[in-house]
């Protein structure tokens, strides 16, 4: 029988933009082999493969990207569970995967999307050593003067490590222009997924880019994984006056607009994070 391959962009912004995901619902008899070559062919960022876990209702899942498995990935997760909910009911399910336990909940909006909330790992955040950051800019191509000192550079764990930088203008973050080579080497060093750089618009709506040289793309368009561990920097730090919820546009400056809501209010020192996805065709 062969393998049914769902292809989905989730963190979709009004059916627009999104971040691409590979789902294969049936992965009982797929090697790890098989689906890595499955996901290098697919060629997307991550593809998510699924198999029944030991009661109903729940799913080990993994990951894979085009060069390797990894450990968690937030928009396949919503990718999978509105793929899920399209072939049965939206509700609860818990997804097992290599960060432990990964809570999911879909439901239908006002406008009667379906969107999918996953709880991440609980969340850590700590300060980055000044030199490892000034690598970072360099390769960048920033500098100090182009942060805004409000928040100091941390890297933020949701599942994944993130080095999250804040830049002082939306001009800054919009002119992405950086040394894939260089920064690659320093975020496989120092165990980064992505570089989470953001820019506050308001108290509680960010915008985000997301350089992904370990996925061998210069760029994420939306990064569900990176905005939990964002979530927990800004709970963490107290950088949001209490508020409970944060809106993170991604994906805009690459053409592919991208919507993630951020819930700061999950117990256990976790993040939930929401968002819709839609069937891509063709």
């Amino acid at each position: 029988m062969s393998t049914v391959i769902l292809r989905y962009a989730a963190f979709t912004d009004r059916g627009q933009g999104g971040n691409p995901a590979g789902v294969v619902l049936d992965a009982r008899d797929l090697s790890e082999a098989q689906m890595q070559r499955i996901a290098a062919e697919v060629g997307y960022s991550e593809t998510a493969f699924v198999r029944p876990g030991d009661s109903p209702g729940r799913f080990v899942v993994r990951y894979f990207s085009p060069r390797a498995e990894v450990d968690f990935c937030g928009h396949a997760t919503v990718a999978t569970a509105v793929a899920m909910a399209e072939r049965g009911e939206p509700g609860a399910v818990h997804f097992e995967t290599a960060v432990g336990e990964v809570p999911v909940q879909t439901q239908r909006d006002e406008a009667g999307e379906l969107v999918a909330t996953l709880t991440s790992a609980p969340t850590q955040t700590r300060a980055v050593a000044p030199e490892v950051s000034d690598q970072a800019l360099s390769a960048l191509g920033w500098s100090r003067d182009d942060l805004d000192a409000v928040f100091p550079a941390h890297v933020g764990f949701a599942g994944n490590q993130h080095l999250l930088l804040a830049a002082g203008t939306r001009e800054r973050l919009a002119r992405l222009d950086y040394d894939f080579d260089a920064l690659g080497r320093l975020m496989d060093a120092e165990g980064w997924t992505t570089v989470h750089l953001f820019w506050r618009e308001s108290p509680t709506v960010f915008h985000a880019r997301d350089p992904f040289p370990p996925g061998g793309v210069v760029e994420d368009p939306a990064t569900g994984a990176a905005a939990a561990a964002f979530g927990g920097y800004l709970r963490s730090l107290g950088l949001v006056d209490g508020e409970p919820m944060v809106t993170v546009h991604q994906g805009v400056d690459m053409g592919r607009p991208s919507l993630l809501q951020v819930d700061l209010s999950a117990p256990d020192g976790r993040i939930a994070v929401t968002g819709a996805a839609t069937t891509i065709t063709g």
